[in-house]
């Protein structure tokens, strides 16, 4: 692999620092690596592989000369950036929703649709977390035969609030134990010993933009434009590692051991049969790595011909930062 430069945009947030993280875990040949950050951070340093590197301001002027830019901030910031870097020509592996339902934008899960990256005209979309982790758990399913629709419930963990997700729920357990006041600022009420089934902004048809997520970008990435998901999701007190339990009804029945050995087979997915006495992933053993753990493989008694499932992934890693950066490999490797 030759070298390439890499900018990280937002670099001092939860998923710049993933991604800083995981691009020195990777085999990926780094010629210049450029953390860029906003004017408050420039001038501190980032660890990356033993070295320290500064952090520099975000211009306009900041992408010249790097092949690819990883993006980990907001919206409003993603789309302010997004020209230059285009114009620079890297390209830009963005990590927010801002091109998501762009059709001129590949929404990309390596594992899945990969080949959809190579069409890109300056910007790759990463999907949401909870997208990613879901369609990886049942795209071997999608192998055997097409997902006519799902049906999930997803147990997000305060990970994807980012840092202040973190915060809110250890100060309201150190609150609990200390018997001091519990404060919701980042969440719309206590999370500490409580779930929150409602993420992102209410819409019209009693369903919030969170849940339509795994619908819209569903389709484009298993380019089933007739897909139809129905999701609820829950915000649970749990620091890393989304969960998704779901219901998977495909064009033909697909047998249970055919369902098991095609998410077996699937790569970055590991299917747990038997884990520590138990057939299923919990949070806690899918942080800190990049593969979707499934279990609780089993037919569904409502419909007979679906399949359903329960599954676990870092919403960090795979849901956000490894997604990007193994795009950037995947297109780097390419080159060579």
């Amino acid at each position: 692999m030759k070298k390439v430069n890499v900018a990280i945009l937002g670099a001092t947030g939860a998923v710049g620092v993933e991604m800083l993280k995981i691009l020195g875990e990777y085999d990926i040949e780094i010629g210049k690596l450029l953390p860029l950050a906003s004017a408050r951070s420039a001038g501190g340093y980032v660890k990356f592989r033993g070295g320290d590197v500064r952090i520099e301001e975000a211009t306009d002027e900041s992408f010249k000369g790097m092949d690819f830019v990883l993006g980990a901030v907001k919206n409003g910031m993603s789309r302010r950036f997004a020209p230059a870097i285009v114009e620079s020509g890297a390209v830009y592996i963005d990590n927010s929703s801002a091109f998501r339902m762009d059709d001129h934008v590949p929404l990309v899960v390596p594992e899945i649709n990969g080949a959809d990256a190579f069409k890109n005209k300056g910007i790759i979309a990463n999907p949401n977390c909870s997208t990613i982790i879901t369609l990886m758990a049942v795209a071997g399913l999608a192998k055997l035969s097409p997902i006519e629709s799902m049906v999930a419930s997803t147990y997000q963990a305060v990970s994807g609030a980012g840092q202040a997700g973190f915060s809110e729920l250890q100060g309201q357990m150190e609150a609990i134990v200390n018997g001091g006041k519990i404060e919701s600022s980042t969440f719309p009420t206590q999370i500490a010993l409580n779930v929150i089934p409602f993420i992102g902004a209410g819409l019209d048809n009693g369903y919030t933009d969170e849940e339509m997520k795994m619908q819209n970008e569903g389709r484009r990435i298993f380019h089933r434009p007739g897909l139809r998901v129905t999701c609820t999701c829950v915000r649970v007190p749990v620091m890393r590692s989304h969960s998704i339990a779901v219901t998977v009804r495909t064009e033909r029945r697909i047998e249970l051991d055919e369902a098991k050995a095609a998410i077996s087979s699937y790569p970055g997915v590991r299917l747990v049969d038997d884990y520590q006495g138990r057939d299923y992933p919990t949070p806690l053993d899918t942080s800190n790595q990049d593969l979707v753990w499934v279990g609780r493989v089993r037919r569904d008694l409502v419909d007979d011909d679906a399949i359903t499932l329960w599954c676990c992934g870092d919403q960090i890693r795979k849901g956000a930062a490894a997604n990007a950066v193994q795009i950037l490999k995947m297109m780097a490797d390419a080159k060579d």
